[in-house]
């Protein structure tokens, strides 16, 4: 009887947690028939005991393998891509096609647990994105990556304003209403989460992170090298369109100190040099497109 009583007390807690939620899940898939299968059986054993309306949503993004197939089998709505249009492009498609107000994305390589699903979807409640947090040491990255890692999460901090503890976690959760205006800006490639953290960021959207692990990866990695400085260009890019004072100042005070350094080496040894006057003149010169560029961002971010 107590063992009863209990029961329906957690279901009741549980249904009034998710009242009134809905998610679609979308799963961007490539060459990944060793773990697709097992992500959306991960996907639908997290979400079945919440009782609410849900969708799985694996975008083949034109698998060589039987991907598409196994997708299949597993049962989840599947959206099947020609050739291989990228990372953010399949994202792009399976959030467009996706029918519920919230949604997440997962990785189908078997590194993101699914489990981690409901509760950031009941905290997605108050805000606009939850991202799930690989933590610092991230162990199953190799160490070769990991400097790149933290100098990407370190200058983006730093431009953004805000620590951003994971730049580019593949499990997130949020309003899709919120997302939709930033569609033409995310990128078809790898850096699609990078663009859509810095966006909300950048726009004094309501993100927060959650602790989560991070699972062995089934099959290769698809990340290369001159992706990292992709990512660089990127949060440059993303940057200069939504606060680009935060690049021209530092560039124009450094210009400037350069060249108050050089003049008073100038006053000592009595000769101004051109090095000098080129120093003070490159600082204005970036202020002044760094003032410019501000206001068309404030133009552009006009309701």
């Amino acid at each position: 009887m107590d063992d009863t009583v209990t029961g329906m007390v957690g279901a009741e807690a549980i249904e009034s947690e998710f009242d009134g939620l809905s998610l679609s899940v979308v799963i961007p898939a490539y060459n990944e028939e060793g773990a697709v299968r097992a992500t959306v059986e991960d996907v639908r054993a997290a979400m079945d005991p919440l009782g609410i309306p849900y969708e799985i949503i694996v975008v083949d993004d034109g698998s060589e393998d039987r991907t598409l197939a196994e997708a299949r089998a597993a049962g989840a709505i599947v959206e099947a891509n020609q050739v291989n249009t990228g990372y953010g492009a399949a994202l792009k498609r399976g959030i467009r096609r996706a029918r519920h107000d919230y949604v997440a994305i997962l990785d189908a390589d078997g590194t993101y647990p699914a489990r981690y699903l409901p509760p950031m979807l009941a905290m997605c409640r108050e805000q606009d994105m939850v991202v799930g947090d690989r933590g610092a040491a991230m162990k199953n990255v190799p160490l070769v990556r990991r400097p790149a890692k933290w100098m990407l999460n370190t200058l983006a901090s730093f431009l953004a304003e805000r620590r951003l503890n994971d730049l580019n976690s593949g499990l997130r959760v949020f309003r899709k209403s919120e997302l939709l205006p930033f569609i033409p800006l995310l990128p078809q490639k790898f850096s699609f989460t990078t663009t859509i953290t810095l966006c909300m960021s950048c726009n004094g959207k309501r993100m927060i992170y959650t602790p989560i692990e991070y699972g062995r990866r089934v099959g290769k990695s698809k990340i290369r090298p001159v992706d990292f400085i992709n990512f660089i260009i990127l949060v440059l890019r993303v940057i200069v369109l939504f606060n680009p004072l935060r690049i021209f100042i530092p560039l124009g005070l450094a210009l400037m100190a350069l060249g108050l350094v050089k003049f008073v080496y100038d006053i000592f040894i009595g000769n101004l040099s051109e090095t000098t006057i080129f120093a003070f003149l490159a600082a204005i010169m970036i202020w002044s497109l760094g003032l410019i560029a501000d206001m068309i961002s404030r133009l552009h971010l006009r309701p």
